[in-house]
């Protein structure tokens, strides 16, 4: 079984705030204390780092849930809660993280030690110190702390490698970066012996030295799941350079421009954009006896605006040192090819109307209670301390304020009609 995984789904959730408390101060000799309970602390956020240490999206395999620790509760003589250390994801370097549900990209996590938060911990509640006014000196309401993002995330890993090497199976890309990295991938003498990318670190004397990743073998039909390629076709998109191994022995019967020409078809119908990188022709295996003949007739197919033809054997590591020394030189002039255009950003701002989202839905249950659904209503219930009627009657207020009353009304409620958020129950009161 492989140990490479480079796709995983999981559940992120932060950390809920704390709750704020309601206490008042008992001092001898202090008259009229007032209010002291304390505010409640921050919860953790979800954040995720690169770890060059980790090649793989393996730990992600069983281990597909995250959540934060929720701070601590506000305490009496005006103590606040400590707020919950942030819960820190190792990923590896090349991971992409995605909205599961939209699909929208979140990060692209390519630079060593980058982190994102991807779950922003709920603030902590208020305590009733807070509320104290003129009218209300000792007041019994406090705020339940914020609930905690909760998202369901895509992680897509892309191996960062300055060069891909591409071509059919078992035209030598794996011998090829054994004898120019410190690479060691299993070589064998059947197809698809390469089952994940290896990625190795070529060291050029003049240390402009640059990373290669030898991806599974294309056949005709990749890019629509044929094979291995759709698995891995995605790895090459990070790549600047590709540099494309072709058999020139035809050992296998195969005509070596008709396979040059099919590889480039998967690339280019996988993502256009794979065609802007550019190429060097990799005639390998020409040691072999038939291989010179077959690199004239390939030569004359291609013509005379095809890309730069190096004949090397990595059996015998001959013309391997040219290859490495016109790969570097490539290298040098080619920019990166970014995966997610930046957004423009620009100094003019557009003023325009935009119509509110409604904080509120009413919807009729099977027993004919009324329920009250909205990410506004439902966080303003969750934050709302149903254990002091002070804090019951302020929430009974901001209801009316939103709205509910009416809607409930329009919606044909009567006196003493159930109404639902979540679990919490009470009866409309018209």
């Amino acid at each position: 079984m492989s140990l490479f995984l480079d796709t995983a789904k999981i559940s992120v959730k932060a950390g809920k705030g704390g709750d704020g408390a309601v206490a008042f101060r008992r001092e001898k000799y202090v008259p009229d204390g007032g209010p002291a309970g304390g505010d409640g602390g921050r919860g953790g956020s979800v954040i995720f780092r690169v770890d060059e240490g980790i090649a793989t999206l393996m730990d992600f395999r069983y281990n597909r849930m995250f959540r934060a620790k929720p701070g601590e509760n506000g305490m009496r003589k005006g103590m606040h809660g400590r707020g919950s250390e942030d819960y820190i994801v190792s990923v590896p370097l090349g991971t992409t993280i995605r909205d599961n549900e939209t699909g929208a990209v979140i990060a692209d996590l390519v630079t060593k030690n980058q982190e994102i938060s991807v779950a922003r911990g709920g603030r902590g509640g208020r305590g009733n110190m807070r509320f104290a006014t003129g009218k209300n000196p000792a007041p019994e309401i406090a705020e339940n702390g914020e609930p905690g993002e909760e998202k369901e995330l895509l992680l897509e890993l892309r191996v960062l490698a300055d060069v891909g090497l591409v071509g059919f199976p078992s035209v030598g890309k794996s011998t090829l970066l054994s004898v120019v990295s410190n690479a060691r991938p299993k070589i064998g003498a059947y197809h698809f012996t390469t089952l994940v990318p290896n990625i190795g670190m070529v060291q050029m004397p003049d240390m402009r030295d640059f990373v290669v990743a030898d991806m599974p073998g294309l056949i005709e039909g990749a890019h629509s799941g044929m094979g291995l390629g759709i698995e891995f076709l995605k790895h090459i998109e990070r790549t600047r350079v590709l540099l494309h191994v072709i058999d020139m022995s035809a050992a296998d019967g195969r005509d070596p421009y008709t396979d040059y020409v099919t590889i480039n078809d998967e690339l280019e119908s996988y993502d256009l954009r794979l065609m802007e990188r550019p190429q060097l022709i990799v005639a390998n295996k020409m040691d072999m006896p038939e291989s010179a003949e077959n690199l004239a007739a390939f030569r004359e197919k291609l013509g005379a605006d095809a890309p730069a033809i190096f004949e090397l054997s990595a059996l015998t590591k001959t013309g391997v040192t040219e290859l490495l020394r016109a790969t570097s030189e490539l290298l040098g002039t080619t920019p990166e090819f970014p995966l997610y255009e930046a957004l423009e950003k620009t100094d003019e701002v557009l003023y325009a109307f935009e119509a509110d989202e409604a904080p509120f839905s009413v919807s009729r249950d099977d027993d004919g209670a009324y329920r009250l659904e909205g990410e506004k209503l439902v966080k303003l219930y969750k934050m709302t301390n149903l254990d002091h009627d002070e804090s019951v009657m302020k929430f009974a207020r901001q209801m009316r304020g939103m709205g509910v009353d009416e809607a409930l009304r329009a919606r044909g409620a009567k006196d003493g009609d159930l109404v639902r958020i979540e679990k919490f129950e009470f009866e409309f009161v018209d």
